[in-house]
């Protein structure tokens, strides 16, 4: 083999190798490429990622300020209730005295 030969040789070699490299290239390029509807599916679930999340912070909000009203109201209650029991006593108690008046004047 002479001189020119093996450059020839060696210049298909590298060639073929060249081509061979970039079909390679060209196919895991090809296999891993994302799409436009891939990008425009994960946008749009990126969006109702954040509405969801939007919706869950707004219910959390309502939920506390119900939370509280309602205990106000029950606070409320609960102190109306103690000051009906503390009435109905002091009024038991005047009837109990009224009874006792009523039946030392009558006996």
């Amino acid at each position: 083999m002479n001189r020119a030969q093996f450059i020839i040789a060696t210049a298909v070699v590298l060639f073929v190798a060249f081509c061979v490299g970039w079909f390679a290239n060209w196919l895991v390029h090809r296999f891993t490429r994302v799409s436009a509807s891939d990008v425009n599916e994960l946008d749009r679930m990126s969006q109702e990622l954040h509405d969801a999340e939007e919706t869950r912070d707004q219910a959390i909000t309502w939920l506390q300020a119900r939370e509280a009203e309602l205990s106000n109201q029950l606070a409320q209650t609960e102190a109306e209730l103690r000051a009906a029991m503390e009435g109905l006593r002091d009024a038991r108690a005047e009837t109990e005295e009224l009874r006792n008046a009523l039946e030392r004047v009558q006996g």
